[in-house]
């Protein structure tokens, strides 16, 4: 299992309207295209020296192979729409991880 991670920090003038695409459009197109099996969307603790808010998206993919072929087929097309809606009131970089242990309590 792999995590696609997208970080991004946007200016708090455009926080609200790009917190409501994310959950209302963007993560939605992100799984429609077949690649991730889920999202998170977080909110980074933490105050920014340069301002705004940051938050991070972890998208769940199975294989590495299905990580690539977004990259192919997808993200170039995602990364335009986000450019065009929010241009300079934002920025971002990606990471992708291997999960190696997931454990959870008892109760889960």
């Amino acid at each position: 299992m792999y995590i696609y991670n997208v970080t991004t920090n946007i200016d708090e003038s455009v926080e609200q309207e790009w917190l409501s695409w994310m959950q209302d459009t963007h993560i939605p197109d992100m799984l429609e295209t077949g690649k991730f099996l889920s999202a998170k969307l977080c909110k980074v603790m933490v105050e920014e020296e340069m301002g705004g808010v940051t938050y991070s998206v972890q998208y769940m993919v199975e294989t590495i192979e299905a990580l690539k072929a977004f990259y192919r087929e997808n993200a170039s097309l995602l990364k335009n729409r986000a450019n065009a809606k929010f241009g300079n009131k934002f920025v971002f970089f990606e990471t992708e991880m291997q999960l190696i242990d997931e454990q959870f309590t008892a109760n889960n």
